[in-house]
């Protein structure tokens, strides 16, 4: 039903002027529903637009004073309004054309004059800094394309505008300068620090901008884009690599403006993404392609082509890089550097590809996708093998390894097609190193899955067994003993099921550090050296062994730090090994009967996998620098770091942080910062293992010192995920002291720890049973009590949260009791109602308090005190009257005439201090001869 237009009016007039806002809004649009008369509705908009105001909407308030103003040209109140909310939107000409008719309308408004000269001088300023940023972009360009200009002149004028590009306004302005066109002089000049700073302009002119990031991709051209990618510098490929992801995620929604209509007409991106995808794949195969700019391609395909979320339901972006890009892949697979006319190729690309492969096989849906994939595959390798040309067979032989490091289930079913396991075993037996080499490669990569190494255990073993014996190539030589070491570890470390005789798995290990420790070989043959380690590690008298050899230790980690990162999981994995923490299945006595009794088979512990011995390896590796080693793998591409590498380093630095005495050394390495990214990313599993071991870093280390900077403020998320109640007790405790710790250096930290929803989890292990984890928790409490959000949430009505912090005051653990009394001393100096909620929650509150105030430790007495202290200063005098009338001035004037006591000094000084609040208030008559 529409009421009368003008009721509605003063109705919404009278909220207005009782101040709400709301209410009056209401009351004004039903009267615009309901009003026919032209006069009437632009007052009522005028006042709509006074509400809008007051509520900050300034877009609704300036359109709803242009309606009345439409009706009214010389409406003076409307054209105040709109000139208010058009100066607030940062439309100032806009707001200065209608102050400039609203003073012409009254020329002694005084208002109106000063609201004039306030614009006019906003507007010169507001234009000087455009013109002065205008002229400042065009003097950085004319220093940059200056050839007789001195570098340092150049650098500075390079990083003055990448950072200027960081700023909208700023990227905005480099735009309209005819930006583009000269960071384009720039690249052609072809030395390279100029074509860093041009790419890194383009970056941040390309960052949360759709439509600019449009414009420069056909301003620029995608081909010029890739052939900067496709440059032999390291530098320039991962810049431009960084352009693209820019483009990329402005394109797909990193944009969060408004564009209005023209939008779906404008700015449709589907066409440039497709063509983007288009060029990479044409990159990953290209001879012109520099090593450095195919292992960026791979990466932006392995970042941005899966779904990032396997419930979308589209990965159309997979089947079409599937359909146009897998033989592409595979051929950088196939890829033998040993032989003429190859792709140039970092060290890294093909694991990258391999990686690359598997997400790709990972984001299908069903089986049809997954044979097309398979079909693909099989397509390529048949095509390439040719008994009359063996440099095309070993391609081919090296794709199926590829593929075997990828998706192995598609790798694994090629090597049992017909022919291809005959093929492998002649090429072992061939007069060429590279076709032994690459056969096996191939033969280790095959033999991955114990299950299914059975085949090739039964040939395999006498095979390489054969080349190892035969060859006098170190090289061939070392490969064969990593095929060996795998198919000899395929027992894990169980110690019963020993592939090998006692004793030769030493021997194997022996000389895998032998050739680690010689810098004589070349990098990728030692490599495979640590890779022998991976497996022969399983074995505690080997691991043993490899602690005890520093320089083998050493010589590991220098490879870890080294560019080819394609070590990385076998060293992440040799040191789960020696540090045991690996999964364990936990291994129940009974059954262990049972399975006896059934005949069944038994793992057994090997001696030196107990407790002391996994401890004396631990400290070995961390007097060898393990941390540092570690510390630069988790900086390493995330397409080589995948989620199972950063689980496995988890584990090692939670086994490495174990003992608080180590801790020290972990941090000094720089442990704690390279834990934040692992704690971040990655599996569930690895997450958690990685957020306990930054937790027992937290609880005891300075954290400015073990976190510098801003990363402080980063560790506090993985520590509250770890409170969750699907968490173990352990994890709950070390997370909460390590919350207690961070929240006692500073207010921002306490901040940080309440806006990632602490508080509810940490109340709730305040009710915990376990006296440790109860304990941490209130302690954890304690130091948050000074956030002004954890007191409100104290002053609420209808929570029991002020109860349990005064009945665990009482509680007989006097750790407990320290902890709570802190906290509410705290509470009570900072919020005197609290004083009188504290005697409503609990009748017991009186006898707790006087408790406090008689405990034989100086610290929990010092904290009745004070709690008493904050009561007497709390303005409710029935309360404090209560208090005197109690036994508690008694206690009062027994500590407080105590004789000066450094060991007590706290309480007895707070006592004296109530009994003369007590004596002001006019409770109490002085003392004779007050003390």
């Amino acid at each position: 039903m529409m009421g009368d237009p003008i009721q509605l009016k003063d109705e919404g007039n009278k909220h207005f002027q009782a101040g709400d806002i709301d209410k009056a809004i209401e009351c004004y649009t039903s009267a615009i529903k309901a009003c026919k008369d032209k006069k009437v509705l632009a007052v009522i908009h005028r006042n709509r637009s006074a509400c809008y105001l007051k509520k900050e909407n300034y877009a609704n308030a300036a359109s709803d004073a242009s309606k009345a103003i439409d009706v009214d040209a010389a409406d003076i109140k409307a054209l105040y309004r709109r000139c208010q909310a058009l100066e607030k939107l940062g439309k100032l000409d806009m707001a200065f054309k209608d102050v400039q008719r609203c003073a012409t309308l009254e020329p002694k408004n005084k208002t109106f004059l000063e609201t004039l000269r306030r614009l006019g001088a906003d507007i010169q300023a507001k234009l000087k800094t455009t013109f002065s940023t205008d002229s400042r972009v065009q003097n950085m360009f004319e220093i940059l394309l200056d050839d007789e200009m001195e570098k340092d002149k150049r650098e500075k004028a390079a990083n003055n505008l990448i950072v200027l590009s960081r700023e909208d306004a700023g990227a905005e302005r480099i735009f309209q300068n005819n930006g583009v066109p000269l960071l384009l002089n720039m690249i052609e000049t072809g030395k390279p620090e100029m074509i860093l700073a041009a790419v890194r302009t383009l970056s941040g002119m390309c960052t949360g901008h759709k439509a600019r990031a449009m414009a420069i991709i056909h301003m620029v051209g995608i081909d010029k884009m890739c052939s900067i990618m496709a440059v032999d510098n390291e530098e320039i490929a991962l810049a431009t690599c960084n352009l693209f992801q820019c483009v990329n995620d402005s394109l797909t929604g990193g944009d969060h403006r408004e564009y209005g209509k023209e939008e779906a007409l404008v700015l449709d991106a589907s066409k440039d993404l497709k063509d983007i995808l288009l060029s990479l794949l044409e990159m990953v195969a290209s001879k012109k392609v520099s090593g450095h700019g195919r292992d960026q391609a791979l990466n932006l395909l392995s970042k941005n082509v899966p779904r990032k979320d396997k419930k979308e339901r589209d990965n159309s972006r997979t089947l079409f890089t599937i359909d146009h890009g897998l033989k592409k892949i595979l051929k950088v697979c196939g890829q033998v550097p040993e032989l003429p006319d190859q792709l140039p190729l970092t060290d890294n690309t093909q694991l990258i590809a391999s990686v690359l492969l598997n997400k790709l096989y990972d984001d299908l849906k069903c089986d049809p996708e997954r044979t097309n994939f398979r079909e693909i595959c099989d397509e390529y390798i048949k095509a390439k093998i040719d008994p009359n040309n063996m440099d095309k067979t070993i391609h081919a032989i090296n794709a199926i390894s590829g593929l075997l490091q990828g998706p192995f289930d598609v790798g694994n079913a090629l090597v049992g097609h017909q022919g291809i396991m005959e093929m492998m075993v002649a090429l072992c037996g061939s007069e060429r190193e590279v076709d032994q080499m690459v056969a096996v490669e191939a033969l280790i990569h095959a033999s991955s899955k114990m299950s299914r190494a059975s085949f090739i255990i039964t040939n395999g073993v006498s095979l390489l067994k054969d080349i190892y014996k035969k060859t006098k190539n170190e090289r061939i030589k070392i490969r064969a003993l990593v095929g060996l070491c795998k198919l000899g570890s395929a027992g894990g470390d169980d110690y019963s099921l020993r592939q090998f005789a006692e004793g030769s798995t030493e021997k194997l290990a022996k000389q895998c550090r032998k050739w680690l420790c010689n810098p004589q070989i070349d990098t990728k043959t030692r490599n495979w050296a640590i890779e022998g380690l991976a497996y022969l590690t399983n074995d505690a008298d080997v691991k043993d062994d490899f602690v005890e050899d520093e320089p083998a230790m050493k010589a590991m980690f220098e490879l870890a730090k080294s560019k080819d990162k394609t070590v990385l999981y076998s060293v992440a994995c040799t040191l789960v090994n020696c540090t045991n923490s690996y999964e364990k299945k936990e291994i129940i006595p009974e059954l262990v009967q049972l399975a006896k009794f059934s005949k069944q088979h038994v793992p057994e512990q090997h001696p030196k996998d107990k407790k002391d011995f996994i401890e004396r390896r631990v400290k070995r590796l961390l007097k060898a620098g393990v941390t540092s080693a570690l510390a630069v793998m988790v900086k390493a591409d995330n397409a080589i770091l995948t989620d199972q590498t950063k689980e496995l380093l988890s584990r090692v630095f939670l086994a490495l942080s174990e003992d608080p005495r180590d801790r020290g050394i972990i941090v000094a390495q720089g442990g704690g910062k390279a834990l934040i990214p692992l704690a971040l990313e990655g599996t569930e599993a690895g997450k958690v293992k990685a957020s306990h071991a930054l937790a027992k870093i937290a609880s005891i280390s300075n954290p400015e010192i073990a976190f510098p900077g801003e990363r402080v403020y980063e560790v506090v998320r993985p520590l509250v995920n770890l409170l969750q109640t699907d968490r173990d007790g352990m994890q709950n405790y070390e997370a909460l002291r390590s919350l207690t710790n961070l929240s006692g250096f500073s207010e921002k930290l306490r901040v940080k720890i309440v806006k990632e929803h602490a508080l509810p989890e940490i109340e709730n292990y305040m009710f915990e049973e376990h006296d440790q984890i109860r304990q941490a928790a209130t302690e954890c409490m304690c130091n948050l009590v000074s956030c002004k959000e954890v007191q409100e949430r104290y002053l609420e009505d209808g929570n029991d949260k002020l109860k349990l912090l005064v009945l665990l005051c009482g509680e007989e653990d006097e750790d407990i009791q320290r902890a709570a009394a802190g906290g509410l001393a705290m509470l009570t100096a900072a919020q005197k109602k609290l004083c009188t909620k504290m005697t409503k929650v609990t009748t017991q509150w009186l006898e707790i308090l006087q408790r406090l105030c008689l405990s034989t430790d100086p610290r929990i007495q010092h904290r009745g005190l004070v709690i008493v202290y904050n009561m007497l200063n709390s303005d409710d005098s029935e309360l404090v009257k209560k208090l005197i009338e109690s036994e508690m001035l008694e206690i009062l004037s027994v500590i407080g005439k105590a004789e000066d006591n450094p060991k007590r000094q706290d309480p007895i000084d707070v006592a004296r201090t109530c009994l003369v609040k007590a004596m002001d208030l006019g409770l109490i008559k002085p003392f004779s001869n007050p003390s």
